[in-house]
């Protein structure tokens, strides 16, 4: 099924919640938006409906929009018997990015909403197990929020160290050193 039949479909059984398809051009894939309240239906409508059976999460990005104090999830689903993909795009307000989790319905969504959660700061509600994923569970932000500000340290350790480039001309006087006391050990 094409994109524009998926988002027909959706549009037919959930009306103005499904909005705003958009054609896919180039590197940019076909999307449509879903309102955030009602997703967990529109998701599950995708699992089970016989024309998409989409059986495989298979990303959820976020995006930051700090401008427009948004948060916008991507998905990306696809469908293994009938062999084709679809994504939705849900918007998020900044201050407090709240949506339903879909880990009910794929496995996958478990690991890929903690990794949202944690470096985004998105709450799942109704994950089973929503916490850091690659990060200490006192780690203080999100680092992936476009004004994240990393710390100098963690409990007591630098988080940061010198650029190599900063180390690069003490290394070339060390070698300029060394490659004149080589040509006066030649002579």
């Amino acid at each position: 099924m094409l994109p524009k039949e998926t988002y027909d479909l959706l549009v037919a059984t959930f009306g103005e919640i499904v909005s705003d398809f958009t054609e896919g051009s180039g590197i940019k894939d076909p999307f449509c938006r879903v309102k955030p309240e009602r997703l967990l239906e529109v998701m599950r409508t995708l699992r089970d409906h016989p024309a998409l059976q989409f059986d495989f999460l298979e990303s959820i990005t976020a995006v930051d929009w700090p401008k427009s104090s948004e948060i916008q999830l991507v998905y990306h689903l696809f469908s293994y018997p009938l062999r084709h993909d679809f994504v939705l795009k849900v918007t998020l307000g900044r201050e407090a990015p709240n949506v339903a989790s879909l880990a009910a319905l794929w496995d996958s969504a478990d690991w890929l909403e903690r990794e949202q959660y944690d470096l985004m700061g998105v709450v799942f509600a109704g994950h089973p197990d929503l916490r850091r994923l690659l990060l200490p569970e006192d780690w203080d932000g999100h680092p992936l929020r476009k004004d994240y500000r990393q710390p100098a340290e963690y409990r007591g350790m630098r988080t940061t160290r010198p650029s190599p480039l900063d180390l690069l001309p003490a290394f070339d006087a060390h070698n300029r050193a060394q490659q004149a006391t080589t040509k006066g050990d030649e002579k």
